[in-house]
């Protein structure tokens, strides 16, 4: 298909405007799958980030005077147009990441769409509660926080910046979105969308930039709620910088998950849950589950049916969607992931397939698999955020559920099981905030999706995200004499 001119009207969008500022730090958009400038944006200054703050501390508390029903009907609106829009949305975040288009169509927009639908229709029902006391009562009032942050990843802009907004807009809050610097296209559509629906300027902006703009963002004084979608690294100095305001965080980062298959299990299920937890987006994706435990029976039938379903790869240029497997996002990400499966050669894993930089322009890396990983591993221990697939056998479910279990992170954890009993016995055991059985890497939005351990904490989607963005006001009415000792 011909490419789109993609370079959009100003880097930042703020109090319902496109507003550039060609003093700040360039910020180039690159075509992983050739290499080539598609972009240039600017970095936002000191300067661009408190107008945008003004707007959104401004716009708060007329978005939250509105009617929730109000709030709702913008969001369900927007979530219309990104529904309409798809296609064009899709292509300009298979240009903007170098996801399949294949993928795109179905994963991106149209989930951001789902996310502003949901909470859209949750927005007029967060009510408080009556609570009786004898005479006296007391009532409860949910309120928002006021002004939000949100920084993004580049794996799913558009999603993320829409997991973000919609519970924090339903809730009556107002935000400034900071995209990664690395994809920094589809969230300036998104709030262009929600202006269109009707939202009122100030509610929603974006500011572009590295480090030095989120950094802004996470210490002024007007922001009341921090939302990150990165890496551990990232979300440590994030989480430091908020706790110095005591601001509300939610805090989603990276994860080394386990995916258990028994010798039970449906391998055809299995395998399929394995591709989905490495190879989709190439293996960017945070939840994916890259420590593949095989129980010893089914070792090599797992193998075996892996290196099949492999032929099925269909690389090319992410446009064409007949393409199921794209580049990395760009070159250093493709390089960090080389040396990982260097790492995994040099300490004795056995490669099975892949384990190479494809010869084509662009950052592409063949999906690889190694066997014979130890726990102890390079491979085993780091998230590689790539397609670099590592098969470590067990024996008996004990041992599964602990080596599962002995990592620092706790994003995601998956089971492959024809015993259901045993899928929910190890559901329950995996020390993890999000788990499947028999599926793997699905994240409806009605289903709450979030971290423990050094994975983060705080929920996205589900009713469970409206905590995140909302706090309880407790009202004490007394009735009657108001009795004091003097």
């Amino acid at each position: 298909m011909t490419r789109p001119d993609i370079q959009p009207k100003a880097s930042h969008f703020i109090d319902g405007a496109a507003i550039e500022d060609t003093d700040g730090t360039p910020i180039v958009c690159t075509y992983a799958a050739t290499g080539e400038e598609l972009a240039r944006l600017h970095a936002a200054t000191p300067a661009i980030v408190d107008r945008a703050l003004a707007a959104a501390d401004r716009a708060q508390a007329e978005w939250a005077a509105l009617q929730p029903v109000e709030r709702g009907r913008v969001l369900r609106r927007a979530a219309d147009i990104l529904r309409e829009r798809n296609h064009g949305l899709s292509v300009i975040e298979t240009l903007d990441t170098g996801k399949p288009l294949q993928e795109t169509l179905v994963a991106d927009a149209t989930s951001g769409a789902d996310a502003l639908e949901y909470f859209g229709g949750l927005a007029a029902s967060l009510g408080g509660e009556h609570i009786p006391l004898g005479g006296d009562w007391a009532y409860t009032v949910r309120e928002p926080l006021g002004v939000c942050t949100g920084i993004g990843a580049w794996n799913y802009p558009m999603q993320i910046a829409c997991w973000k907004a919609a519970p924090a807009l339903a809730c009556g809050n107002t935000m400034v979105f900071k995209p990664s610097e690395a994809t920094p296209l589809s969230a300036l559509k998104l709030a262009e969308i929600l202006v269109e629906a009707g939202a009122p300027a100030g509610v929603f902006n974006v500011v572009q930039g590295y480090g030095e703009v989120g950094a802004q963002l996470i210490g002024d004084d007007r922001v009341a709620k921090v939302s990150l979608t990165g890496s551990v690294p990232t979300g440590r100095k994030v989480y430091t910088a908020a706790a110095e305001g005591m601001k509300h965080v939610t805090m989603e980062l990276g994860g080394k998950s386990p995916m258990l298959v028994f010798d039970d299990a449906d391998i055809d299920k299995a395998v399929s849950g394995a591709i989905l937890g490495n190879f989709y987006s190439s293996g960017q994706i945070c939840s994916n589950g890259t420590r593949v435990f095989v129980q010893r029976k089914a070792l090599e039938p797992f193998l075996d049916r892996l290196r099949e379903r492999l032929s099925g790869v269909v690389m090319g240029d992410p446009l064409d969607e007949e393409t199921n497997f794209g580049p990395l996002v760009n070159e250093s990400q493709m390089e960090k992931v080389l040396g990982f499966i260097q790492a995994g050669r040099d300490e004795g894993a056995r490669l099975v397939a892949g384990g190479a930089r494809v010869d084509r322009p662009g950052y592409y890396v063949e999906p690889t698999v190694f066997a014979d990983v130890t726990d102890d591993m390079t491979i085993a221990r780091e998230e590689i955020f790539g397609p670099v697939l590592s098969v470590l056998s067990f024996d008996t479910e004990e041992e599964a559920i602990r080596r599962a279990n002995a990592t620092p992170y706790g994003l995601a954890a998956g089971v492959f099981t024809n015993d259901l009993a045993r899928g929910h016995r190890v559901a329950a055991a995996f020390r993890a905030g999000t788990t499947f059985i028999n599926h793997y890497n699905v994240t409806p939005v009605e289903m709450p999706f979030g971290a423990v351990k050094m994975s983060g904490f705080g929920r996205e989607n589900g009713k469970a995200a409206i905590e995140h963005y909302s706090q309880v006001k407790s009202v004490y009415v007394g009735m009657g004499d108001v009795e004091a000792p003097f």
